[in-house]
C-alpha cells in the first residue's frame, strides 16, 4: 500500500466499496483517497509537506470546487422561480444563454392556490368555445366585396356584412357554446374602435366577460391604404413616375401612431373580456410576389412597393400583438393574444391573377376614367374563405404556450348568461328600457 504513496505516476485505483479492500482494516475504516490508510506513508496532510499525490488531489479540489459552484446557482435558481421580482430576470438570461430558446412549458406556480384553484389550464380549441365569438374589425373583416350582405348594413356609409365573411364561416364551423356576435364594420379604423367606447356604435362594448374568441382585423384605414392606392393608380404614369413610393415617410409616420392605438384596443377588448383567445389578423398582399407586368397604372416596382408596405404593417401588428400577450403570459393572467397571418393567404390567386380571389379596380362610368371604389382590392367570397381557413387553424393549434381560463368564469357560465350579453351593454336592441317609456326600436349598426 505504501508504494501507491510513493509512485505519484501510476495510482493505483481506489475501490469505491469500503468493504471490497480487504486486509487493510475494517470495512468501517475505508482507504482514504489520498493515497494510503490515515497516518500511512501515503497520508499527505496540510501541515505534512507532501507525500501523496499532487494530481488527484488538485483534481478532487477542483470537482469539489465544481460541485459547489453548482449547488449556488442551483440555489439561486429556485430562489429565482419562487421570487416574483427576479423571474422575468431569470427567464431573460435563459433565453439569451440558449439563443432565443425559451421555455415552452408554463411558469412554475407562485402559490399552490395559483396552479389548483385560480385557473383551468384547457386545449386550444376548448380555450376558444365555451362562451361567444365577437368578431370585430374593418372592411376586410365584415366581408365587404364579397357579396350577400346583411340588408341593414348594404347602404352608402353602412358596414357591409357579408354572410361570406370569415367571422360567419368560423361561426358556422364551429360548435361555439354561445353565439357569434359580428360587429365587424367597412371603414372603421382603430381610433374609431376607441372614440366609440361608451356609445351604441361601439364594437369594444360588444365584448363582454363571457366572451371565448374575438377575431379584430384592423388598421388598413388607420394607415390609408385605399388613398394610397388611388394616389398609386389614378395618375399620369410615365409623368408621375414616384408619386406612389412618395409617401412612404407619412405611411412611417402613420405606422408609428397604429402601434399605441393597437396595444389600447388590445387593453380595452382585454379588460372587457379577460379570459378570451383574441385573433389579430394581418392583412393579405394583393400583388404577386413577382409580378408579371402592369396592372392598370401601376408598374411591377409600385406592386412590389404596395406588397413590402404590407408585409412591413403586418410586422408592426405582430409585433405589437407578441407584446401584449407577453405581458398576459408573464404576468400569469388568463387568455391570449395571438397573431394571424394571412400575408400569403391569396397566393396565386391575387389581383391581376386569371382566377383573382380579390375584387380588382371598379371602373366608372364612361367618361369618369378609374374609380377605387370601396370594395377594390377586397377579398372575394372564395378570398375569405382561404382567410377563414387561417383563423380556423390558429383556433386548433393555438399559440405556442399554455392557455389559461378562469376556474370562476367557467363556473359561472351558462346558456342563459351568455345570450343575455350577446351584443354587449349598450346593444339599442338589448338593453331594458325604463318601466313606462317607449320600446327602443333602434336596430344594432
Amino acid at each position: 500500500m505504501a508504494a501507491r504513496g510513493e509512485d505519484p505516476q501510476t495510482p493505483e485505483p481506489v475501490p469505491e466499496d469500503p468493504s471490497a479492500v480487504e486486509g487493510t482494516g475494517s470495512p468501517k475504516s475505508p482507504v482514504p483517497r489520498d493515497g494510503g490508510p490515515s497516518g500511512g506513508p501515503g497520508d499527505a496532510s496540510p501541515g505534512a509537506g507532501g507525500g501523496g499525490p499532487s494530481g488527484p488531489r488538485a483534481r478532487r479540489r477542483g470537482a469539489r470546487a465544481a460541485v459547489a459552484v453548482s449547488l449556488v446557482l442551483v440555489l439561486a435558481l429556485v430562489v429565482t422561480l419562487t421570487v416574483p421580482a427576479t423571474r422575468e430576470g431569470l427567464m431573460g438570461l435563459w433565453c439569451d444563454a440558449t439563443g432565443g430558446v425559451c421555455p415552452g412549458e408554463e411558469l412554475p406556480p407562485i402559490t399552490e392556490d395559483e396552479e389548483s384553484d385560480w385557473r383551468v389550464r384547457m386545449e386550444p380549441e376548448e380555450a376558444a368555445l365555451w362562451g361567444n365569438y365577437v368578431a370585430l374589425g374593418d372592411s376586410y373583416s365584415s366581408g365587404d366585396g364579397a357579396g350577400d350582405y346583411d340588408p341593414a348594413t348594404a347602404e352608402p356609409g353602412g358596414c357591409w356584412r357579408s354572410e361570406n365573411a370569415y367571422p360567419k364561416v368560423i361561426g358556422e364551423e364551429f360548435d361555439f357554446s354561445g353565439s357569434l356576435a359580428f360587429y365587424a364594420c367597412s371603414t372603421h379604423k382603430g381610433e374609431d374602435m376607441l372614440g366609440q367606447i361608451g356609445t351604441p356604435e361601439s364594437q369594444i362594448e360588444r365584448v363582454t366577460e363571457n366572451t371565448s374568441l374575438v377575431t379584430l382585423g384592423i388598421g388598413g384605414n388607420d394607415l390609408g391604404f385605399t388613398p394610397v392606392l388611388r394616389t398609386c393608380i389614378v395618375r399620369m404614369p410615365l409623368l408621375e413616375s414616384s408619386v406612389c413610393v412618395e409617401q412612404e415617410e407619412d405611411l412611417e409616420r402613420r405606422m408609428d401612431a397604429f402601434e399605441e392605438t393597437l396595444a389600447e384596443v388590445l387593453g380595452e377588448i382585454r379588460d372587457r373580456a379577460p379570459d378570451a383567445r383574441v385573433l389579430v389578423l394581418g392583412y393579405p398582399r394583393l400583388f404577386p410576389e413577382e409580378p408579371p407586368g402592369m396592372y392598370y397604372t401601376l408598374t411591377v416596382s409600385d406592386q412590389v412597393w404596395l406588397n413590402s408596405l404590407a408585409q412591413r404593417f403586418n410586422e408592426r401588428i405582430r409585433d405589437g400583438v407578441y407584446e401584449v400577450d407577453g405581458e398576459v403570459y408573464g404576468g400569469r393572467r388568463t387568455g391570449s393574444v395571438e397573431y394571424v397571418n394571412t400575408f400569403s393567404a391569396l397566393n396565386g390567386y391575387e389581383v391581376s391573377a386569371e382566377e383573382s380571389w380579390l375584387n380588382g379596380i371598379v371602373l366608372g362610368q364612361l367618361g369618369e376614367g378609374l374609380r377605387v371604389d370601396r370594395a377594390s382590392f377586397h377579398p372575394t367570397a372564395q378570398g375569405q374563405m382561404s382567410i377563414a381557413e387561417r383563423v380556423r387553424l390558429q383556433i386548433l393549434e393555438g399559440p405556442e404556450r399554455t392557455l389559461y381560463v378562469s376556474r370562476e368564469t367557467l363556473e359561472d357560465v351558462d346558456p342563459e348568461q351568455l345570450m343575455s350579453e350577446l351584443g354587449g351593454p349598450l346593444d339599442p336592441v338589448r338593453v331594458p328600457e325604463p318601466s313606462g317609456s317607449p320600446a327602443n326600436e333602434a336596430d344594432a349598426p
